[in-house]
């Protein structure tokens, strides 16, 4: 099965996707939303043509796509600066920059970012509240 990468944008107020390649966009107030109306648009997309373009014939999953400035200011509201800077060893003013895309980040910087969250991912994984 192929995997199709959905691009994710901060929007204003809300989130953007796309596909890159499909005629396929659509918008929603949060991560949740913006899947289920990505899901919706393609599926009327497949209805409505009887031969589709290439990237979403067959099957395939879909893969959510999102840049370091969206992430930061998508969850800004469970994400402090201090908090991201604390968990990435990343200077809180520089996440200030990429947020608001004064500067757009070295993929150095970036992987320093991923690591960070995927190592707070699985550590809160592992806890069990009593």
């Amino acid at each position: 099965m192929k995997t199709v990468e959905v691009i994710v944008e901060y929007a204003g107020k809300n989130l953007s996707a796309y596909i890159e390649g499909a005629p396929v966009i659509t918008v929603g107030n949060n991560i949740q939303e913006l899947e289920r109306n990505m899901r919706e648009a393609i599926e009327l997309y497949l209805d409505d043509n009887d031969n589709p373009c290439e990237l979403l014939a067959g099957e395939f999953e879909l893969k959510f796509r999102i840049d370091i400035a969206t992430f930061i200011n998508y969850y800004s509201g469970i994400f402090t600066k201090a908090a991201l800077s604390r968990i990435t060893g990343i200077n809180e003013r520089q996440l200030w920059h990429y947020a608001a895309g004064v500067h757009k980040p070295r993929q150095k910087q970036a992987e320093k970012i991923q690591r960070g969250i995927q190592s707070l991912t699985r550590e809160l994984e592992s806890i069990s509240l009593v």
